[in-house]
């Protein structure tokens, strides 16, 4: 097969990555899959080095969390017939979660030694593109702290951010158009989902498909914290999404606006600013998925 690049953040995971390093080359290597490694210290590293790989012939392979993954998702897109992988090494590895690949980077490996060429669709938000789930409103605040949190938490940062985020919300009133329909109502947050997961296994759109050419547009209505709270543990199965304090659709093309500022987060990063065009890119990029 053709060669790979790793794009490794030796940050992600809370430093696991470079603990783990080893093991994935010499996994590669008895896989017979030719490859080397480009270390990032932000993002824009991530773009510079997936289209390094690109302009070489190797796939770009982002070994690191759902944020990396993204960005060399979203660059690849605009590459004509480019591939790309991934390993897990973030503390979320949502995506990984959501497609099929195993927990274990290790394991993972087979997928690129194996796996099938798999066109997907993407998300945009103001021109931005994205891999997951765009969100804003009480997941705002909750990105906003998970990030900001202890990395020696792990996957609890986004506990820590979803119970921080309760403490300090203050409801909002969203419009939003879907597909040229317009709603207006009191609530807590909006989603825009392309897959199913975010926040280190939350199944927060268990419906949702990187290949149907439209969101799971997920909104959550006004209620109280202890409805919101009670409703919380049932979003890590799923069950949760026949709540009626839920208002589920399906679109293609959405404008969102709020009665105040919010950064809206895709990839467990910010992507862009509110009012926004959150609109799904079909078949945008291809990438190496379980056989």
């Amino acid at each position: 097969m053709t060669s790979i690049l790793l794009i490794a953040n030796p940050a992600a995971g809370g430093g696991r990555v470079p603990n783990l390093l080893p093991s994935v080359r010499r996994k590669l290597d008895a896989l017979g899959i030719q490859h080397r490694t480009g270390l990032t210290s932000s993002l824009d590293d991530a773009v510079r080095l997936t289209n390094e790989a690109l302009d070489q012939g190797e796939i770009p392979v982002a070994f690191s969390g759902d944020g990396v993954a993204g960005v060399v998702a979203r660059t690849a897109s605009y590459r004509p017939e480019s591939v790309f992988g991934v390993l897990p090494g973030g503390t979320g590895n949502d995506f990984c979660g959501h497609v099929g690949i195993p927990d274990d980077p290790i394991e993972a490996c087979e997928v690129l030694a194996s796996g099938v060429p798999t066109t997907i669709d993407l998300g945009e938000a103001n021109g931005v593109r994205f891999l997951g789930i765009a969100s804003f409103g009480y997941d705002s605040l909750a990105n906003e702290s998970a990030n900001a949190a202890p990395r020696w938490l792990g996957s609890g940062v986004y506990i820590w951010g979803a119970i921080s985020a309760v403490i300090r919300w203050k409801p909002a009133h969203f419009t939003v158009t879907a597909d040229g329909a317009e709603k207006s109502f009191d609530g807590w947050s909006v989603l825009c989902a392309n897959t199913s997961r975010y926040g280190g296994g939350m199944l927060i759109a268990p419906n949702a498909s990187i290949e149907d050419h439209q969101f799971d547009l997920i909104c959550t209505l006004d209620s109280s914290r202890l409805r919101f709270i009670r409703m919380f543990p049932k979003v890590f199965k799923g069950t949760h999404i026949d709540d009626n304090n839920l208002d589920v659709s399906h679109a293609r093309e959405v404008v969102v606006s709020a009665d105040r500022p919010f950064t809206i987060y895709a990839d467990g990063d910010p992507l862009t600013e509110l009012p926004a065009e959150i609109r799904i890119i079909p078949s945008a990029v291809k990438v190496l998925l379980p056989a």
